[in-house]
C-alpha cells in the first residue's frame, strides 16, 4: 500500500503562523506530500521535507516560489494530476466576478481542474479550501480542505489521506 498526504491552501504566514504540529503526527510514514497549492513561503515545504518528500504546484499566492501549475506524477501504477484549481490569473479574476454574482458551485472548479488533464486516474486540487472526495466520470477529485483557518463551517483545518493499493 501506498499512503500519500495532501495538503492545500496553508497560506502560512497570512492566515496562520507555522503548520500545525499534529501535521507531522498524520503525515508519518507517508511515501511522499503532494501540496496543491497556496503554500505562500519556501518554509513550508522545507518543513513538510522533513517528513517525506514534497510535490508542490503553484497557487494564486505562490508568485514568488517558482512552482509549476500543474505535475501528473505516478504512484503505484496510478496517474494523478495535481493542479491548484485557479487556472491562471485570467480564469481566476473571472471566477471571482462569477463567485460573488452567482455564489460558490462546485462543478465550476472541478470542471476547471479536470481541463488541465487527459488520462489519469486522480486529481489532486485545493484553491476552494472546503473538502471533495468524490468520483467524476471515473476519475477521483481530491481536494482535503484548508489546512488554514476555517472560512467555510463546518469545514475546519484539514489536510488529506490518499491511499494507494495493488
Amino acid at each position: 500500500m501506498i499512503a500519500l498526504g495532501v495538503v492545500a491552501d496553508t497560506h502560512i504566514p497570512e492566515r496562520m503562523k507555522a503548520l500545525p504540529p499534529e501535521v507531522h503526527d498524520v503525515f508519518r510514514g507517508v511515501t511522499a506530500i503532494l501540496h496543491a497549492g497556496d503554500v505562500s513561503t519556501q518554509p513550508v515545504l522545507d518543513e513538510l521535507e522533513t517528513i517525506a518528500p514534497v510535490y508542490a504546484v503553484a497557487g494564486n499566492r505562490d508568485f514568488l516560489l517558482g512552482l509549476p501549475s500543474d505535475l501528473v506524477l505516478e504512484f503505484g501504477g496510478v496517474r494523478i494530476g495535481m493542479t491548484h484549481g485557479h487556472g491562471g490569473w485570467r480564469t481566476y479574476l473571472v471566477e471571482k466576478v462569477v463567485y460573488h454574482a452567482a455564489g460558490y458551485h462546485l462543478g465550476r472548479y472541478t470542471r476547471l481542474a479536470r481541463a488541465r488533464f487527459s488520462d489519469v486516474q486522480a486529481i489532486v486540487f485545493g484553491h476552494i479550501h472546503r473538502p471533495v472526495n468524490q468520483l467524476e466520470d471515473g476519475v477521483l477529485m481530491f481536494n482535503p480542505g484548508s489546512l488554514g483557518p476555517d472560512y467555510f463551517p463546518p469545514h475546519g483545518p484539514a489536510v488529506g489521506l490518499l491511499t494507494i493499493e495493488a
